[in-house]
């Protein structure tokens, strides 16, 4: 697990299948993602072709020190949590879903670091026993947490409404607040949460917003939110950045930190 530390930490990003200019298939991850890493978190940024053709999971694991999982437009396919396939669930990739799914298994057992963000929070629900809603929007009494489908990214990433952490809570005592406000841009949500997945904030109308693992060593901290946009100015993306960055140089360091403290 230890590594000499001649080089920042590596952060594996996980790259989403797209297509560029409507026909060139591409492995891609957002800037903002890397420049969060960089800038914020203060380790390397690599984007991972999620594919099992081109990489392993045990080689991914002794590549990078932490992982970030990106959210994406694909959703993780029903069957992963034994749900037949429905329009309501959307596109999937079948590739991704094969690689950090059990990627997530293997960081948990492990201790090494992971920070998963939408599409990523929901892998993490998935990966430990947990399943999903097809469509948040469409349940009684919920909101509609989708991105506006105009506008320029500064209004599709603006914030747009709070999220209530547990008092005194992982995600409370990280922040220095019991709630704060956020971008919301997703479809789906959690239904049933895995065995070990403790819920640590709530949107308005009860939508998980904040998960870890329970008894994990290591970092295991996820939102459905995207706290990578503007994450070096953002009270709330900062401090969720840097604790990833620490626990990811402990690792690398050839320690597990599984809480993270307000710097």
């Amino acid at each position: 697990m230890s590594r000499a530390r001649h080089r920042r930490p590596v952060i594996g990003i996980i790259g989403n299948m797209t297509l560029l200019n409507e026909h060139y298939p591409v492995h891609a991850g957002g800037t903002m993602n890397s420049e969060a890493v960089a800038e914020v978190s203060g380790c390397l940024p690599i984007i991972i072709p999620s594919d099992p053709r081109f990489v392993s999971v045990d080689e991914l694991l002794d590549l990078c020190d932490g992982f970030l999982l990106t959210g994406g437009r694909p959703n993780v396919h029903p069957s992963e949590y034994g749900e037949d396939e429905t329009p309501a669930h959307g596109c999937f990739d079948r590739c991704r879903d094969a690689i950090t799914l059990p990627l997530v298994r293997a960081c948990v057992e492990r201790g090494q670091p992971i920070l998963g963000i939408c599409r990523g929070f929901q892998e993490v629900n998935v990966a430990m026993g947990g399943t999903l809603f097809p469509e948040i929007r469409d349940l009684p009494g919920r909101m509609n947490h989708r991105m506006p489908p105009d506008g320029s990214l500064e209004e599709k990433f603006a914030l747009r409404h709070p999220v209530r952490f547990t008092p005194g809570g992982v995600f409370a005592r990280l922040m220095g607040a019991e709630e704060v406000v956020t971008n919301t841009l997703h479809g789906q949500g959690i239904n049933r949460p895995g065995p070990r997945i403790v819920i640590d904030g709530w949107a308005p109308d009860g939508t998980p917003e904040a998960i870890f693992v329970k008894d994990a060593p290591g970092f295991t901290l996820s939102v459905q939110w995207h706290p990578e946009w503007r994450a070096g100015e953002d009270p709330v993306s900062r401090p969720l950045f840097e604790a990833f960055g620490r626990a990811t140089a402990a690792w690398a360091d050839g320690r597990a930190m599984p809480v993270p403290r307000r710097a």
